[in-house]
């Protein structure tokens, strides 16, 4: 039954095309192509007057269609009410799924289909026309480059890069697209690939567009997203604050960054500073309380030595003899009288040169007659 309704909605389909269904005469005839067991994505722009109305992506090879918000394990069909669009994604796909495709709304209104866009989609082992990246990102007045590979065949063919959304497409050179941004594309047909270099990127750039190289063509889905605060700040203050009014530029607050970089850099190289000088200080007062000890021990080492010497010095001199003398007395008669008797002692032969003699002094007591 399900079939029977595929093949009323081919034929169907048939007459439409010939009753003038609206469709993108601009699209017709181009081949997407991909290489044999790889992915692709095709995006599906529509009018936003068609957001609330029924989509679906449809295969002439086996007459069946998919609706939007499908998920299924080699095909994801996805609607995109925000961004006008609804992407079709097809994986591992073999040589039983080239042919054509399309993408259909249905309006409720003579024609009951819309056809938005359709397209041949050519498996193949190496593909006429592909991409080393399907896709880019970059930022906000930055640059992305994109690298389109095709084959020997189409070396003389035209190659352009080309936006899904309106058919603006860009050949080999230079062109400026507004007065902040500009496409160049360069060909080198010795490696068989051309380069697409998009600098000065708005946020409005972002969106599907595709290499083409005759009537071949690769999707490549292009992100565009909003500058760094740092950098926004400076191509604001050197585009238009700047000249156009400076007083309003220096009235701007600074950015906490560049408070933080006025004021803590000089703080913390001050207190590094000042770290530096305390520990010198510390240092050079523990080598001088060191030192004036090393001085004082060694002060003190000096003078007990000195002290021993002077000590040896006075009580072993050889050349000063003492002379130990003890008289006794036998006289009965006076047991009181006390008598006294001097002696001169000359110095020995030997020391002829040693100081004059010395006197002796003794005492001598009278001696007691035993009973």
């Amino acid at each position: 039954m399900a079939y029977e309704k595929t093949q009323i909605f081919y034929i169907s389909l048939g007459f439409w095309l010939i009753l003038g269904v609206e469709s993108y005469d601009g699209w017709v005839n181009h081949t997407v192509t991909v290489q044999t067991g790889g992915s692709v994505t095709i995006p599906c722009h529509y009018d936003e007057k068609y957001t609330l109305m029924k989509k679906y992506w449809y295969s002439e090879i086996d007459n069946f269609k998919t609706n939007t918000n499908t998920r299924e394990k080699n095909l994801s069909v996805i609607d995109h009410p925000d961004q006008s669009l609804f992407t079709v994604t097809m994986r591992n796909l073999q040589n039983k799924h080239t042919g054509k495709y399309y993408c259909v709304v249905e309006n409720g209104e003579p024609p009951p289909a819309n056809i938005i866009y359709e397209l041949h989609l050519d498996i193949q082992s190496v593909p006429d026309v592909s991409v080393v990246s399907s896709s880019v990102s970059g930022r906000e007045a930055g640059d992305i480059s994109v690298q389109c590979l095709y084959s020997s065949r189409y070396r003389y063919e035209v190659k352009q890069w080309c936006r899904y959304k309106d058919e603006r497409c860009y050949t080999v050179g230079r062109t400026h697209t507004s007065q902040n941004s500009s496409v160049q594309i360069s060909d080198d047909d010795g490696r068989r690939s051309f380069t697409v270099l998009m600098t000065g990127l708005r946020l409005t750039d972002s969106g599907w567009y595709f290499c083409s190289v005759g009537n071949k063509l690769n999707p490549v889905h292009l992100t565009v997203t909003e500058a760094e605060p740092d950098k926004e700040k400076n191509t604001n203050d050197l585009g238009h604050h700047k000249n156009n009014n400076p007083t309003k530029a220096a009235d701007k607050p600074p950015h906490l960054n560049d408070v933080l970089l006025n004021v803590w850099l000089p703080v913390s190289a001050a207190l590094l500073l000042l770290l530096i000088l305390l520990c010198v200080f510390i240092w050079r007062w523990k080598v001088r309380q060191r030192h004036k000890q090393d001085k004082k021990q060694i002060g003190e080492r000096n003078g007990s030595r000195t002290t021993d010497t002077h000590e040896m010095q006075i009580f072993s001199k050889p050349e000063d003899p003492v002379i130990y003398s003890t008289i006794n007395d036998e006289n009965p008669n006076d047991p009181n009288e006390l008598i006294t008797t001097y002696s001169t002692i000359d110095h020995v032969p030997e020391s002829e040169a040693k100081p004059p003699a010395a006197t002796i002094y003794s005492s001598v007591a009278p001696h007691q007659q035993q009973q």
